[in-house]
């Protein structure tokens, strides 16, 4: 029996705890953030408020619940427009090796590169005005080519193999044999890499709220309350404490989840391992 890798078995751990209170979230939280307790502003931890309350009166626990689903939704959603448009796109590339469709497809992600996902933010919002959409969007686009470049580079040697070759022979086109017989193989690597976005996703949408730019008042975000407690943090630090901790384990738990995803997935590694 296959043991697990250490890293793997911590960081689904904490991920899956941040998962479940983002799912928590959606039905419960001690108080609602959007009333704003001004007689009870700056109270310190009691058994009303584990984690005390911000200047506006609001429960810290309510408030980093419903910023971590806010993190996890927008990290989530764009995780999905990056593979869902840029693996179609790279598995083009790398069928149509060399051909117009390729240099096409390539320079194309090539010039979203040249754009940081904070810039893309900024154009996005100077258009449409700050929302948690548009961080989605921006993180999103940001995805497209770091998939497009895994998918494409995982797939070029598979497109070299004796029953890729039979495939051809057998008639299936180039789409199929993408779809039937390279992408489940590249797979493991598709997996690693959404992980590693995952957490450069949550720090993203953290850096965008931070700067203003991503989820807007009432929806929480850790960046957001980091954004709100920077003035308060020398005479209430735990303001700034608390969600810039929950980005960290956070960020931490996905990352050791995808180094424990590819030790565990990579057969070098097993083999090297056993």
């Amino acid at each position: 029996m296959t043991r697990l890798p250490p890293a793997l078995i911590i960081g689904a751990a904490i991920t899956a705890f941040f998962l479940g209170v983002a799912l928590v979230s959606l039905v419960w939280t001690p108080y609602d953030i959007t009333n704003l307790v001004i007689a009870d502003r700056l109270q310190p931890r009691s058994a009303a408020h584990w984690f005390g309350t911000d200047q506006f009166g609001r429960d810290m626990v309510s408030m980093l619940m419903e910023g971590a689903r806010t993190s996890i939704a927008v990290a989530l959603i764009a995780i999905g427009i990056g593979i869902s448009i840029g693996v179609p796109l790279g598995l083009a590339a790398a069928a149509n090796r060399g051909s117009l469709i390729d240099e096409v497809i390539m320079r194309g992600n090539d010039l979203i590169f040249a754009f940081p996902s904070l810039v893309i933010a900024i154009l996005i919002t100077a258009i449409y005005g700050p929302s948690a959409t548009n961080a989605i969007l921006a993180i999103g686009i940001f995805n497209i080519p770091v998939f497009a470049r895994v998918a494409r580079g995982g797939t070029l040697p598979i497109w070299t193999l004796d029953y890729i070759l039979a495939a051809r022979t057998a008639g299936k086109t180039r789409a199929r044999i993408s779809a039937e017989h390279i992408l489940p193989n590249i797979a493991n690597l598709l997996i690693v890499q959404a992980t590693i976005q995952f957490s450069l996703g949550i720090l993203a949408e953290a850096g965008l709220s931070y700067v203003g730019l991503g989820a807007q008042p009432p929806t929480a975000s850790l960046g957001k309350m980091l954004s709100e407690a920077q003035t308060m943090i020398y005479s209430h630090a735990y303001l700034a404490v608390l969600p810039g901790l929950a980005i960290i384990l956070l960020v931490l738990g996905l990352n050791l989840m995808g180094d424990g995803l590819r030790d565990a997935l990579d057969p070098r590694l097993r083999r090297a391992r056993g």
